[in-house]
């Protein structure tokens, strides 16, 4: 994977064990920010050095992190970090989950008023197409560089699981519904 490349497709079991933990998402999500040290990663996530050095050092071997550089101060040097890709793509289940959960953390923590709607709309495929065009653009957009507020963003479209009409057979796991 290439250092600050735009997208890295998960594929490899270390890279799947890595995003195995939320806080590493939440590591990976602060890091979208820009670089940052361990220092300031344990303050921004309410977290140990100790801990963020930890969930740092998996990240790297996965490749989803790597040093961004040092500084000396104090008599000390601070290590930088960035991700290595703009943005992950992954299929997987189990990941998701807990990408997920990582993103009930951040947003529980944001200020002042998050907004999150989850809703159901009917689309033809052609509006669908656009729509989902029209949210990959937003998700593509560059950061403008200015010193603005930033924002996070969750951005989806799917298909959900359709129910099954009256009278067919429901799957094991669906939910009966009684009148």
């Amino acid at each position: 994977m290439d250092d600050g490349g735009d997208v890295a497709r998960i594929s490899t079991a270390a890279q799947f064990k890595a995003l195995g933990h939320p806080m590493r998402h939440r590591l990976l999500l602060a890091l979208g920010q820009g670089q940052a040290t361990i220092s300031q990663l344990a303050a921004a996530l309410g977290s140990n050095k100790g801990n963020i050095a930890h969930h740092l050092k998996v990240l790297t071997a996965a490749g989803l992190v790597s040093p961004a550089g040092t500084r000396h101060v104090r008599g000390g040097t601070e290590h930088y970090y960035r991700r290595s890709a703009r943005r992950l793509e992954y299929d997987d289940e189990a990941t998701t989950a807990v990408a997920f959960r990582a993103l009930a953390a951040e947003i529980a923590a944001a200020e002042p008023d998050p907004l999150l709607v989850l809703r159901s709309v009917r689309l033809s495929a052609e509006h669908a197409r656009q729509v989902r065009d029209t949210l990959r653009g937003i998700a593509e957009l560059a950061d403008d560089g200015g010193g603005h507020q930033r924002y996070g963003l969750i951005i989806g479209l799917y298909q959900p699981q359709q129910l099954p009409p009256d009278g067919e057979p429901r799957r094991p796991g669906d939910l009966a519904v009684r009148d």
